[in-house]
């Protein structure tokens, strides 16, 4: 489903990602490991297309989404639409704190259908439906009884499910997580993993930026070690939490399960 080639980014004289590709199939889900600074987010940001990598290839399903040896205008017009293909929940929840739990949900999702020919001939008809959709996400994700709360009054992993349900919305084909428990208080951080372990068994396609250990082992399919902006080792979890070949690996997972 996903093919990354060659991505590369640089910040003034920095660095940050270096000549990064993988794959990702349909229905898995990868976890990406390392240290602060190694990279991981400005990956997610590339492929949420928030960052526009220096060079390297992106595709889903077989279209290239994005090529940075194409500068055409046309491709910087359709960076938006192409966007759509990936959801991204931050880990500081992002949630509009003027807005209910429910108005946060349909906020992205009814600004796009205002782009459909016929909004205004169906404007109501469609509102309904996001709405239905939206209180279908919310109930799914525990939140059945909080939809008309704000953010202030809803806990640290309430919001993240609201943040996760306001991604699911948009029906991505690609759902990211950019640590998205490192915000949370250590009671909070389990009913999140939680839900994120129920989209994973719904054969939800996932890349994940962690640093719970024992999660990517048992929630992922394939886990990329990333440090210094590249990637030092892939493969399955047991290849890289439990028979890794790379020095840094080792080292990295040592000062981990000693902290």
């Amino acid at each position: 489903m996903l093919e990354v080639e060659h991505i590369s980014k640089s910040f003034g004289g920095t660095e940050v990602l270096k000549d990064i590709s993988f794959s990702l199939e349909k229905s898995q889900v990868l976890s990406i490991i390392g240290s602060s600074g190694s990279g991981k987010t400005t990956m997610l940001r590339c492929l949420n297309f928030l960052e526009r990598p220096d060079s390297g290839i992106i595709r889903v399903n077989g279209e290239t989404l994005f090529d940075a040896a194409d500068s055409s205008a046309k491709q910087e017009e359709e960076i938006r639409k192409k966007r759509l293909h990936f959801g991204l929940v931050f880990q500081s929840f992002n949630l509009f704190p003027q807005y209910t739990a429910l108005d946060n949900v349909i906020l992205a999702k009814e600004l796009l259908a205002k782009e459909q020919p016929d909004y205004k001939a169906r404007k109501k008809e469609i509102h309904d439906e996001i709405e239905a959709l939206a209180e279908q996400l919310l109930k799914e994700m525990g939140l059945g009884e909080r939809m008309k709360n704000y953010p202030h009054q809803l806990s640290g992993g309430q919001c993240q499910r609201v943040a996760i349900a306001r991604a699911l919305a948009l029906r991505p084909d690609i759902l990211c997580f950019d640590e998205p428990t490192s915000a949370l208080d250590p009671e909070l951080t389990g009913e999140v993993l939680k839900v994120i372990k129920g989209l994973a068994d719904q054969k939800m396609t996932m890349v994940i930026v962690t640093h719970e250990m024992a999660f990517a082992r048992d929630v992922a399919n394939h886990v990329i070690f990333m440090d210094d902006g590249r990637i030092v080792e892939q493969g399955t979890p047991d290849e890289v939490f439990g028979n890794t070949k790379e020095e840094r690996t080792r080292q990295f997972l040592s000062r981990f399960n000693q902290g």
